[in-house]
């Protein structure tokens, strides 16, 4: 399988497709509003972003986040609803916990392929990832970093551009420096989740809003 995953990678880069991460197993779920997951997608598209650290043709990592910004949070409680056929008071009850947890913290869902499972381990202590909300205003390291899982239909409804392979983590960032200023100050149109190590830097940038 990690020689098919190889093969994979490898036509993708060949081809000019670089940017493409390896895609296997089933597609993910969508809709059967063809409008209502182009807006989805459409939200996505704004609050994502996707990079890749190769060495030569060797894949060392393909990643992927998502900013969970109010907007996103509502599109996703909203997408879910349709999923799950949810009444209303529930949907309003699980828009205002995603509201609330937005008030806390900046947070970010990011999803991981990586080819040596050694180098999997964002969420230790002694990690040799160092992950980083970059900002006009600095930067900040995370507050938690936890492991989800492993990236099911469920994690690829909302977040397709990950697949059967992959690993998803929740990242938390303080919504303020020390000092008591904004991370993210008003007006700000774009931010960046740096993530690196000796093995290379990824920089995915996010609208901010």
């Amino acid at each position: 399988m990690r020689r098919l995953l190889r093969a994979v990678v490898l036509l993708g880069v060949l081809g000019g497709c670089a940017n493409t991460p390896p895609v296997v197993g089933e597609p993910a779920p969508t809709l059967d509003d063809p409008k209502a997951e182009a807006a989805y997608m459409a939200v996505l598209d704004r609050y994502s972003d996707r990079k890749e650290i190769y060495d030569g043709f060797d894949t060392r990592i393909f990643a992927g986040a998502t900013l969970q910004t109010p907007a996103f949070r509502d599109a996703r409680v909203r997408r879910r609803a349709l999923f799950q056929s949810l009444p209303p008071a529930k949907v309003e009850a699980l828009l205002a916990e995603e509201q609330a947890e937005a008030a806390k913290f900046h947070e970010f869902f990011m999803g991981v392929h990586v080819n040596d499972s050694r180098y999997e381990d964002f969420a230790n202590r002694n990690s040799i990832w160092r992950l980083a909300l970059v900002t006009p205003a600095g930067e900040v390291t995370p507050v938690e970093i936890r492991r989800i899982g492993r990236s099911d239909l469920n994690v690829r409804a909302y977040y397709p551009y990950t697949s059967l392979f992959w690993v998803g983590y929740r990242v938390r960032f303080p919504r303020t420096f020390a000092e008591g200023q904004p991370v993210i100050p008003e007006g700000t149109d774009q931010v960046m989740l740096r993530v690196a190590s000796s093995l290379g830097n990824a920089e995915l940038k996010v609208k901010a809003h």
